[in-house]
């Protein structure tokens, strides 16, 4: 049976995603899918939520005017679908992110773009504190159907070794 499906009772089964400590390699390479094509309704929602009242987001006319020509989708909404794309394959059976660090922007995303996005592992070690977990560190990177890449980011997880996940050792 896969590691991704627990037996959970007779003829019952739960899907469980992601990797133990004891999985990710350095220098593998995970590419996340499925992408995702970003609407001017998400980038509106989004920006609103977050109160980042600046125009180039949300008022067309001003965006109109700028390098652009058109709106920009916020870049945190962006880092965030892509930090997203990545929690199956980096973080599912992680305790939490330890941080996120070197976040570049080097292209802009618009409306109607779709983005995909890849994580190659750059370094592990075992938690000195923590017997059952490991400290696992990718690079993100984010890039558009055509291939440009708009955004990379370093992120560090605290992640369970195998049978210590939460989806180990509770019924949820």
């Amino acid at each position: 049976m896969s590691d991704r499906i627990k037996e959970v009772g007779p003829g019952r089964y739960r899907e469980s995603y992601g990797r133990y400590f004891e999985d990710f390699k350095e220098g593998d390479v995970y590419e996340h899918r499925p992408g995702r094509t970003l609407s001017e309704a998400d980038n509106t929602w989004f920006t609103l939520l977050t109160m980042n009242n600046h125009p180039i987001h949300f008022d067309a006319a001003y965006a109109a005017k700028s390098e652009f020509g058109k709106p920009l989708v916020n870049s945190t909404l962006t880092l965030a679908i892509v930090t997203g794309m990545s929690v199956s394959d980096v973080s599912q059976k992680a305790v939490g992110n330890l941080g996120w660090t070197d976040i570049r922007l080097t292209a802009p995303v618009f409306a109607g773009d779709t983005i995909y996005a890849e994580s190659q592992v750059l370094s592990k070690r075992e938690s000195k504190s923590r017997p059952h977990h490991g400290i696992v560190q990718v690079k993100t990177t984010g890039m558009k159907a055509d291939g440009t890449v708009f955004m990379t980011f370093e992120r560090t997880v605290l992640v369970a070794k195998r049978g210590y996940a939460v989806d180990d050792v509770a019924n949820y």
